[in-house]
């Protein structure tokens, strides 16, 4: 098939060029920071004071990110039977997409032009400078106190990360708790293990506000209380996504948005309009690299294979990289309790865990639920050393639909942390 690949900026998305690769090079080099400053606690001595140069961070993980963004590029660019137009595509009809001069027409036209950062209507917010996800990648300099509004995934990340390169940071959140969709065990113990390394966090901020106050940014907390205000030297807003669909020409293809501007898709990710899709965070079904993989092979899938495959067989799995990392999949304790159904559920502390204590990471709990009727597994969270990685045994599993006995029975390695998994399925108990 003759394809065209339209791109108005860097090739590779926000995965490559702002997201997961630059993110976790940076937290990488946060970890070495902080397990240097930790020598001691395995008898490793190191003279003097460990310093962290940012220019050296930064040029690491340019290094990282260009040889994914140019490779992805490159590839395009050489394709067979495809053609790069590099340009801002708007739709002229349902089947028509004009980039430059150029005027396209096809049958089949795929929309994933993911989503960027929100930006709050906060009051004060146009008279300071502030930073984003994206605009983060340019900073070379450790900012002297970095404030952060949004306790969620990107925020947890920035403020884990900078505090660890040595600045000071606050986190502000709106609600009452951290990450308000996980249960609140996850949220407490995210907030000691972040509270541990120094992190000042401010819960319930009703009425945030910002003020530039010489070369000091301000985030003024809490109407009702009055002083309440964080002072900082930099501002970054964590507070969400919004899909990058409002300057596409949707309407004049007739393709359907909802009200937050996600485009509208079925079960197979077909738009409203035949013959066109849409993939990735821009659809609202998932606002991850590996979701949006998963939206191309369903698609390949169903064009390419006569391979029936849905949106709604995929369950639910994404880590928060924070360090230990939280690997969740499948159902939360409270969605279990809302859905009426009998569970069961087995809790174990990373202290009862050998492997964590042998590297003195001993933070976090591991938590699986199961359906008492069925046995089939509802949900896991492993907040813990290598919880990014463990979490994918129980998953398997539950893309098998098979028994939680077979991960009871079955003999893992020692010492590992995913041996205990066994032996927390056998303290199972009903979810109370």
């Amino acid at each position: 098939m003759k394809v065209a690949i339209l791109e108005r900026k860097l090739f590779g998305g926000t995965c490559v060029n702002t997201g997961c690769i630059p993110t976790k090079t940076l937290v990488a080099s946060a970890r070495a920071a902080y397990m240097a400053r930790r020598g001691a606690d395995f008898g490793v001595m190191i003279n003097g004071p460990i310093a962290v140069d940012m220019k050296k961070v930064k040029a690491r993980k340019d290094g990282v990110v260009q040889k994914s963004n140019k490779g992805v590029e490159n590839w395009l660019k050489t394709m067979e039977n495809g053609t790069v137009y590099e340009g801002h595509a708007r739709f002229e009809g349902p089947h028509t997409v004009r980039v430059g001069e150029e005027l396209l027409e096809a049958d089949k036209i795929f929309i994933n032009v993911g989503a960027r950062a929100f930006i709050p209507p906060m009051p004060g917010l146009d008279s300071v400078d502030y930073l984003t996800n994206s605009s983060m990648m340019a900073v070379d300099f450790l900012p002297e106190h970095l404030i952060i509004i949004g306790g969620s995934y990107v925020g947890l990340e920035f403020g884990q990360m900078y505090r660890r390169f040595g600045s000071q940071v606050t986190i502000i959140e709106m609600g009452p708790r951290l990450i308000q969709r996980e249960d609140e065990e996850v949220s407490d113990v995210i907030k000691e293990i972040l509270e541990n390394e120094g992190v000042n966090i401010r819960l319930n901020a009703k009425c945030i506000s910002a003020e530039q106050r010489g070369n000091k940014v301000v985030a003024k907390l809490d109407c009702e209380s009055g002083a309440r205000e964080a002072v900082g030297s930099h501002l970054l807003l964590a507070v969400g996504r919004r899909p990058n669909t409002d300057d596409l020409g949707l309407d004049k293809a007739g393709i359907e948005v909802d009200q937050k501007g996600y485009i509208a898709v079925d079960d197979q990710l077909r738009t409203t309009v035949p013959g066109v899709w849409a993939l990735g965070d821009c659809n609202g079904k998932g606002a991850f690299t590996h979701t949006s993989y998963n939206d191309y092979e369903i698609v390949a899938a169903n064009l390419l294979d006569n391979d029936p495959r849905r949106v709604s067989d995929r369950i639910l799995a994404y880590c928060l990289y924070i360090d230990p990392p939280l690997g969740r999949v499948g159902m939360t304790e409270a969605q279990v309790r809302k859905s009426g159904r009998k569970a069961l559920v087995a809790k174990r502390p990373m202290t009862r865990v050998s492997r964590a204590v042998e590297k003195s990471e001993t933070q976090g709990f591991m938590s699986i639920l199961v359906d008492a009727e069925s046995k089939e597994i509802l949900g896991a969270a492993i907040l813990g050393v290598g919880g990014d990685e463990i979490i994918h045994s129980i998953l398997d599993i539950m893309y098998a639909k098979a028994p939680y006995t077979v991960i009871q029975r079955a003999m893992h390695i020692h010492p590992t942390v995913s041996e205990l998994i066994p032996t927390m399925l056998g303290d199972l108990k009903p979810l109370g």
